[in-house]
């Protein structure tokens, strides 16, 4: 309906959009662009899309003839506020998407700038859209919205009941071993997409793939703007069905047929955690998700035992013990949508132990930590996980190098 009451109203003279939406990536907001094309075809309504990393002529090119919705990244936006080029004066509605992932990026500044200084009429609505929402992000849109409603649509800050989830211990020698082996099953399986966390990263895996006769592509920050979206494409079609990736990929895009997501390198934070799972296992259909775990991640092991849980899954042996390590993780302390951006930051739903038989089992992992881990003795590790019971099945640690790609085969044969 807002839609139809921007027929007939656009300044064709200058760009002075009614509907903005801000993206943190240009890959997103492409996406974004293409579907408010596909809803507003043949309506009047005229769509544009502006990012950084491409010629600025071209973003000129996009605002020419005036605008009525405009999709755009902060920092490119700003840019074309300050010359001129661009006004948000007649602003009405603004979209915040994947808000988080912009503060991660550094877009606060940009964000602030456009929201207070370029003149946006303070009677617009202001909508802030993700599937996860931190505390950070809460308290900006109370800086910016005021009194605002919060609405969760499922699960906000956890993952999908179609996507199988397993975690294997995979020391970082081993790493390339264990994703040849998860590789052969992707010919008949579909669409593998698997994640790294810096640029160095994703260019020598999609290096190792290629040498190992895997037609692989890679989508980072180092690579132009024409480059990324050549190989999502060849990514989209399945001419290239293995696609590495920084997070650049993980918010938001909407990739079709994605059998499984692989995380090399785990995700830094719980909430990219959930933002690449959710590339996998989308509009009900099945998917996997695979996380290779080793001591690097225990800064992130206790709150991936919390969105486990909270998820109905139990974590794993190996996970519980590093999450108890750090102190900061209790059993059974999160709540299902309480953590992880899932609840409204002016409630809180915490606990702690709840019973004596709670506590003992903490003291368990917490002795099966120092054993494991603590000391570095094979056998004591042995020792330790016969104590606290077999691993979840799906929960593989301590395998050979050698038994790897067995065990990766089988891992895949027993989830799809």
């Amino acid at each position: 309906m807002h839609l139809l009451g921007l027929q007939g109203q656009r300044d064709t003279q200058h760009a002075t959009p009614a509907v903005l939406i801000l993206g943190p990536t240009r890959e997103l907001c492409v996406q974004i662009f293409e579907e408010a094309e596909r809803f507003t075809r043949n309506s009047g309504v005229k769509a544009a899309v502006v990012y950084g990393g491409t010629d600025y002529k071209e973003s000129l090119r996009q605002l020419q003839g005036g605008v009525d919705i405009l999709v755009a990244t902060p920092g490119r936006l700003q840019d074309l506020s300050d010359r001129k080029q661009c006004s948000l004066k007649s602003v009405e509605r603004l979209v915040l998407d994947e808000a988080d992932r912009m503060l991660d990026m550094g877009f606060e500044p940009q964000i602030r700038s456009i929201i207070q200084k370029s003149g946006m009429p303070k009677t617009r609505q202001t909508v802030m859209t993700s599937a996860t929402f931190p505390a950070e992000v809460q308290h900006l849109a109370q800086e910016f919205m005021g009194s605002y409603s919060f609405m969760a649509v499922g699960r906000v800050g956890g993952t999908a009941s179609t996507i199988q989830q397993r975690l294997a211990w995979v020391e970082d020698s081993a790493k390339d071993t264990f994703l040849f082996g998860l590789l052969l099953r992707q010919p008949e399986l579909g669409l593998f997409l698997v994640f790294v966390n810096t640029k160095q990263q994703a260019t020598d895996v999609e290096r190792f793939l290629r040498g190992c006769g895997f037609n692989t592509q890679s989508i980072h920050g180092d690579r132009t703007q024409q480059e990324r979206e050549w190989a999502l494409e060849a990514f989209k079609s399945g001419s290239s069905p293995i696609l590495i990736a920084t997070d650049v990929a993980a918010r938001g895009l909407d990739i079709p047929n994605v059998a499984c997501v692989i995380q090399y390198d785990l995700a830094m934070s719980v909430d990219d955690y959930v933002h690449r799972i959710g590339r996998t296992g989308r509009i009900g259909k099945k998917g996997i998700s695979v996380g290779m775990v080793n001591n690097r991640n225990k800064g992130v092991a206790a709150e991936l035992c919390t969105l486990l849980e909270n998820n109905g899954n139990q974590p794993p042996a190996f996970l519980l013990g590093m999450a108890l390590s750090t102190g900061s993780y209790q059993p059974g302390s999160g709540e299902a949508q309480g953590l992880y951006g899932g609840q409204d930051v002016r409630r809180s739903l915490r606990k702690g132990f709840q019973t004596a038989e709670e506590r003992e089992q903490a003291k368990k992992f917490t002795d099966f930590h120092k054993n494991a881990y603590g000391q570095g003795n094979e056998e004591l590790a042995k020792e330790a996980a016969q104590t606290v019971g077999p691993a979840m099945p799906g929960a593989y640690h301590g395998a050979a190098a050698s038994n790897l790609v067995l065990l990766t085969v089988f891992l895949l044969k027993n989830c799809l």
